[in-house]
Order: C-alpha cells, then structure tokens, then sequence
C-alpha cells in the first residue's frame, strides 16, 4: 500500500491540533485541504481515523494508535531531511520547543531575540506546559526542564541561570497586620497562596539553611495551577491576601518596586539551572543545532564576563 507522505503529516497536524482550523495555521495549509487528505487516507486504509462533529475532532481508537507511531517516525523523516540544511549558508526551518512556564518567563526572553535575529530563516515553536513530556511524541526537537525531571537518554546543555532560588514573599501591610516570620514553621500560623501541579500533585514549601532543611505544607484562602495561573497568586499576595512562595527572579520586579518584601530570606533553598534536553538517538537537525551553539556560545561569553569583572573589581574599601 502507498500512503502520501502529505497525507500522514495532514493527519498528525489535526490530530495534535484536534480539529482542522487549528491544524491548518499550524501546517501553513487551509482546513479543506486538510480535510480532504485526511478524508483520503481514511479511503486508502479503509478505517476511520478521526470522529468528527461540528465542535470537535476527536481520535478514534485506530486514530490514536496510528498518531503513537506516527509522531516520532515523522519527527525522524524531518531530521534526516534536514541533513540539508547543513549546505546552507544559514540554517533554516522550523524550531518546537516544549518548556515550563517558568522557562518561557525567565530563561527564554534572554535568548530568544538574539537568536532569532542571528538566524532569520529558523522560525521558532514555543510550547509551555509543566508535564513532562515526550518531546519526539509531542512533536517538539527539544524541551527545558530542570535536572531532576530529565530521563536517562536525553542529552542534556545547560541554559539560563546555574543557580537558581525559590523565594517567599508577602505585601508589608499583611506582614504589618500579621506578622514576620521568623522560622518556616511560623508559616503554618500564615495565609499562604498555595500552587500545584496539573497532575494534581501539591509541592512542599522547603527552607534550608545551615544544613537543616525543613518542609512544611501550609494552609491558605488561594491555590492555583502553578505555571499559567502563577501570576494570580502573586497579585494576591500584592493585595495583602497572603505569603507567595515562587521563583525569585519572578518576584524580584516587586521587591524592587517595593510592594513585595522578602520573608525568610536567609531560608530561601537554592537549586541548579534548567537545561535543554534532546533525545540522543537521533540527528540534530539544523535549527536545533543552531539554537545548542548559541546557547552554549551565549554561555562562555558570560563567563568570560564574569572573569573579567572579577579582575577589574577594585579593592575593598574604594578606589
């Protein structure tokens, strides 16, 4: 049987974009013509793939065993086609990088507009979410995600901050009104605006300090999705609801600004950097080849900054 290879990609791009309009400004084509190429494959594998109403596009069991195998295969083709690209005097193509919300806030805006004017023929795919995910499966070249969440055969290239801290914070009126505390275990006795996973998991607040390091799980009036829904518990720890625990460099603008104070500062619990990870066991193809000696260029440049400040930082006690 000889299946269009157009055909194969028409279906995978409605199938992750659940229905065809969507589908359609994801692959650059129209929603009829991915209608049609989907409606042949159907004809020539004689079964339904995809159940299709008028407000959704939803797998058939066939479908979603077909779009399992497909996914990492096409990822594959796409690759190995874009050996090509490596004629090029500049690489090009399209970049999908799958990265938590954190990651898009914090790391990316520093790298991205740089890269993306080094190299005006790459067009760049984010997608941010907190799962971890199969990239090849999800249709992504490469993710970020912190050491700990990485599985065993990705390569993983540092990006962004090395050193990174959770910090918790709260607005001087409800830290006037309520107290300060002074232990992590005061936090207990607090309002605190609480986050959790969209898998339902609810982290700890964990503190270290002097090598003791304690967890406490504390109650309050707000909980939300951390990642997308972030920003609501820190407008409310703003408006005096309660204590926000969330990265520093998120709440830094507010303490500088003054409407967030730090609270047990010397507790805050420090932690590596995110890196870029990628599947070993297949070609890197050239945007994501790109994107790795960039960061990785962008990276000795800092360090090489780093020295040099050092060696041009004038002795204690002034000039």
């Amino acid at each position: 049987m000889k299946i269009d290879l157009g055909d194969l990609n028409a279906f995978v791009a409605v199938a992750r974009a659940k229905g065809f309009r969507d589908g359609a400004r994801a692959n650059g084509g129209s929603a009829s013509g991915l209608s049609e190429a989907v409606r042949r494959l159907e004809t020539q594998l004689d079964v339904r793939l995809l159940n299709r109403t008028t407000r959704s596009v939803v797998l058939t069991e066939a479908g979603a065993s077909l779009l399992a195998r497909l996914g990492p295969a096409l990822t594959e083709v796409e690759a190995a086609l874009d050996v090509v690209n490596g004629f090029r005097d500049r690489p090009a193509g399209t970049l999908r990088l799958n990265v938590p919300v954190s990651a898009a806030r914090l790391v990316l805006p520093g790298i991205v507009p740089r890269f993306l004017a080094a190299y005006p023929g790459i067009r760049l795919e984010v997608i941010a979410e907190e799962s971890f995910v199969d990239v090849l499966a999800a249709g992504c070249d490469a993710g970020i995600r912190y050491d700990e969440r990485l599985e065993q055969d990705m390569i993983a290239v540092p990006i962004g901050p090395r050193v990174q801290r959770f910090a918790t914070a709260a607005s001087p009126a409800y830290l006037d009104r309520q107290g300060r505390p002074e232990h992590p275990r005061d936090l207990l006795g607090h309002a605190c605006l609480r986050g959790r996973f969209a898998s339902g998991a609810m982290p700890l607040w964990e503190f270290e300090r002097d090598g003791e390091v304690v967890q406490v799980d504390p109650a309050g009036p707000l909980l939300v999705t951390l990642g997308g829904a972030a920003d609501l518990a820190v407008d409310a720890a703003i408006a005096g609801t309660g204590i926000v625990s969330l990265f520093e460099d998120w709440l830094r603008p507010h303490f500088e600004s003054g409407v967030l104070e730090p609270v047990l500062e010397p507790w805050w619990q420090s932690f590596s950097g995110p890196f870029l990870y990628y599947p070993g066991r297949r070609l890197v193809p050239a945007p994501l080849r790109a994107f790795i000696d960039f960061i990785k260029a962008s990276a000795d440049r800092s360090r090489h900054s780093a020295k040099s400040a050092q060696r041009k930082r004038p002795p204690e006690g002034g000039l």
